[in-house]
């Protein structure tokens, strides 16, 4: 882990909350379900933006409204915003989408001292959600599913890099995608779809829905409508304490604002 100078990340961090405001926009526009996941959910909760030294944003989305928003995002999306799918960046390892800016560049811990071919901008990542039935022989698959997933994940921070089987992982993850419930079912669980392979977390789906909006850096976004069940879940320690200064660094070794 690095430490990036404070204004440099500010300023990377405005960069990034244009792109959540545009995609929020565009998401307003078409109806789409989204909510703020991970270290950014933590931000709004803890701080009403940003953790201070954090370097990205985490967005989930309903599964059916993260395959709409696939389909339009490349024609609506601002021009200084690029679109980061296998699809329109072949050299790019994660299977989710990525919506990376134009203005500035982050170079990952694991990207140091190597040749990249991918696009570098500062990034708000987006992961689909699933829904499974509530019963403790979905949770123990849906545990087991994540720990092949993650056998055959080159870019899981579990997984030793050069495990590369990116056939075997799309297949785990469709069979994972054919369990999912839809939203009106009762008593199921909400789940990460398996193309983000370091998190299995698993959520009550009434506890997500209905979505609520919070306040982050001046502005309001959608949040599950229990942010603390949220954030219990999905975090080991006690969210609420902040974290020794010594851990109180960037996952980026390097950031570049675009003059």
């Amino acid at each position: 882990m690095a430490t990036i100078d404070p204004q440099t990340l500010r300023q990377a961090q405005k960069i990034m909350l244009e792109m959540l405001v545009a995609f929020d926009q565009l998401c307003t526009q078409h109806n789409l379900r989204y909510w703020l996941d991970a270290g950014t959910l933590l931000g709004a909760v803890r701080h009403e933006g940003f953790i201070p030294w954090d370097d990205d944003i985490d967005i989930s989305m309903p599964i059916e409204d993260y395959q709409k928003f696939m389909e339009i995002a490349p024609q609506e999306l601002p021009k200084s915003i690029f679109f980061q799918t296998q699809e329109s960046d072949p050299d790019f390892p994660f299977d989710y989408i990525k919506l990376r800016s134009k203005k500035a560049k982050i170079i990952e811990f694991h990207e140091k001292g190597k040749k990249v071919g991918y696009h570098q901008g500062v990034f708000v990542d987006i992961f689909p959600m699933l829904t499974l039935p509530n019963t403790p022989f979905y949770h123990k698959f849906y545990q087991g599913m994540f720990e092949l997933i993650r056998s055959v994940s080159p870019v899981s921070l579990h997984t030793p890099e050069g495990q590369d089987h990116p056939e075997i992982r799309s297949n785990l993850q469709e069979s994972l995608h054919r369990l999912h419930q839809g939203w009106d079912k009762e008593n199921t669980k909400v789940i990460y779809g398996g193309e983000m392979p370091d998190v299995a977390a698993w959520f009550d789906r009434d506890k997500i829905f209905p979505l609520k909006k919070l306040r982050f850096e001046k502005l309001e976004f959608w949040v599950p409508h229990d942010p603390d069940h949220y954030l219990s879940n999905l975090y080991a320690f006690d969210y609420r304490q902040l974290p020794p200064e010594d851990q109180r660094t960037t996952h980026a070794e390097a950031m570049v604002i675009d003059p």
